[in-house]
């Protein structure tokens, strides 16, 4: 197969595959939640609140009863008529209590047992109003008596048919159970036959995308180790250019500027303008040597990195006004020319980058030679790279000179604000470049 072919055909037919599947699976899953949202709402959660209702009925029904058995107990020195805020209590908690229930009850359940419930509740008032006329009367005897013969009678009734709706509530509820326990055995072995058919799709896309992406993969790293020997053959053309062009500068205009100032040193002592002229002949000189110096410092191939450390710092201090501070830890060893140019590099446009973009008045600047590696700290108390403005080549520059050596740079944000470049530059990419 041509591995320039793009997938995007075959992947599409797949997704509107998927797509299809999902879609009818969803829709059928969705008739299904629909079918038991509706159970639930019509008769779970219905029976279950009518359930309460019976209960609290039920609770109202034995306070009746227990009142009624201390009202004919005689012990209490109370009359009759003692009781008639209690049960005027307990009649307006069970009138509404009736009252939800009825607005609560299952659809399906017959009326005319609750039709039955109501008339007895009834028929128990209008008893217990006779009562306690009986007992308002002074007739505490028929009292009595009309609790023992009828009132009792009627709260036993009432009670048996409270228990008869809790048990066909529980029925109700039973079969709902069994109902809903059936619709999620179906969308349960809906879910497996979905979930295989998707794992069976997924896995010939997947199987496809592999084959595919090792395909693009070893054209990337083609690509990659191209562009990584080119930005090699850029940088290293760079460092021509720059030693170049700093020698022309320093041999060839330094020279010159050099002869300039003599002849003017000679004749500047007569004439007060011609001295003016040799002091910005001066300056100039100066400045080319610094760029020169900039471009390609002569030390680092004559004295190497540390020596011309020593001698950048202070001429960047000098003409930013950034306040540098220099530290050096570990036991100090020669660095190959070919990984001093980079590590001074990357020195280089970290301070640039101070002078640029942080705003910092101070940087740190830390060399360290560990067992295994050598290690670049730059480090400033500015704005960090989280504020600042998009990230321009000089990182770019950075990070391929670290690959170049083999390790790694870092930008990291300081908690306390600021900025840190940390090169890292293993042991062995030292020993590849000598």
């Amino acid at each position: 197969m041509d591995s320039r072919r793009s997938p995007t055909a075959r992947l599409l037919a797949g997704l509107a595959i998927t797509l299809t599947a999902v879609a009818v699976y969803s829709g059928y899953t969705i008739l299904q939640l629909h079918a038991l949202e509706e159970l639930q709402a019509r008769t779970i959660d219905r029976n279950r609140t009518d359930s309460l209702l019976l209960l609290r009925i039920q609770n109202s029904l034995n306070s009746l009863a227990l009142a009624m058995r201390d009202m004919l107990d005689g012990s209490e020195p109370y009359p009759l008529t003692a009781w008639k805020g209690q049960f005027q209590r307990i009649r307006t908690d069970l009138d509404d209590a009736l009252l939800q229930e009825e607005r609560t009850s299952p659809l399906d359940s017959p009326s005319g047992q609750r039709r039955y419930l109501s008339d007895s509740v009834a028929q128990f008032w209008d008893a217990a109003d006779r009562l306690f006329a009986l007992a308002a009367a002074g007739r505490e005897k028929d009292a009595r008596e009309l609790i023992h013969l009828s009132l009792q009678a009627r709260q036993e009734s009432l009670s048996t048919a409270v228990a008869r709706l809790l048990v066909q509530n529980n029925e109700t509820e039973q079969a709902a159970a069994e109902h809903t326990h059936g619709i999620y055995a179906r969308a349960e072995r809906n879910v497996y036959l979905f979930v295989a058919a998707m794992l069976v799709l997924i896995s010939l896309t997947s199987l496809y995308l592999v084959q595919f992406t090792r395909r693009m993969f070893h054209q990337v790293a083609a690509i990659s180790e191209r562009r990584s020997e080119l930005a090699q053959q850029l940088i290293s053309m760079q460092e021509n250019t720059f030693r170049s062009i700093a020698r022309e500068l320093h041999d060839d205009f330094g020279q010159i500027l050099t002869a300039i100032g003599v002849m003017l040193q000679r004749t500047g002592r007569r004439d007060p303008e011609l001295r003016e002229v040799q002091e910005i002949v001066q300056s100039t000189l100066e400045k080319v040597r610094s760029l020169s110096h900039a471009l390609h410092p002569a030390a680092l191939e004559e004295l190497g990195l540390e020596s011309a450390l020593d001698q950048y710092l202070p001429d960047f201090e000098r003409q930013t006004g950034i306040a540098i501070r220099y530290e050096k830890t570990g036991t100090s060893r020669e660095v190959d020319r070919s990984v001093g140019i980079h590590l001074y590099r990357v020195l280089q446009e970290a301070l640039n980058n101070i002078a640029r973009h942080s705003k910092s008045p101070r940087a740190s600047v830390r060399l360290r030679f560990l067992p295994n590696t050598v290690v670049l700290e730059v480090e400033d108390e500015g704005v960090g790279f989280g504020n600042r403005e998009k990230p321009g080549m000089g990182l770019v520059s950075m990070r391929e000179r670290a690959e170049m050596l083999n390790g790694r740079v870092e930008f990291l944000d300081r908690d306390g604000g600021g900025a840190l470049v940390r090169l890292t530059v293993p042991a062995a990419a030292e020993e590849a470049h000598a």
